[in-house]
């Protein structure tokens, strides 16, 4: 399977998938113009990647911002490795956060008591 690289912009993160070692990224700051259209391509990816995911997937998580509707399209993005975790798949969240921004490691907090995955949350000191 093909891995999955996009560049960041100002309004869109940093994609990086890799099907080989089962780590994806997600980096920078995340309020696309259409949140839906913008995730749909990640969803696309991912749901391939579970016909034959690595043994172990690892999802980082550094964003410095998102948006409201980014909000809901990265909880359905959780809700599609809780499906590939459900398959037999281990799956890990890590959820990066800048040690003094609050709102951030908040948010972590809440998709963490929202997804049934394992969920560390790492405060770092720049995103």
């Amino acid at each position: 399977m093909e891995n999955f690289k996009l560049e960041g912009t100002s309004k869109t993160p940093a994609v990086d998938f890799n099907a080989a070692n089962g780590i994806l990224e997600l980096k920078g700051r995340s309020i696309p113009e259409n949140s839906v259209e913008f995730y749909q391509q990640l969803n696309n990816w991912v749901t391939e990647y579970g016909n034959t995911p690595h043994a172990t997937t690892v999802f980082n998580v550094k964003l410095e911002y998102f948006n409201t509707s980014s909000s809901k399209c990265l909880l359905d993005f959780f809700k599609l490795l809780e499906k590939l975790n459900e398959k037999g798949t281990s799956v890990e969240i890590k959820w990066f956060y800048e040690e003094d921004d609050e709102d951030m490691e908040e948010a972590g907090e809440d998709y963490n008591a929202i997804v049934s995955l394992p969920f560390t949350k790492v405060a770092v000191k720049e995103i």
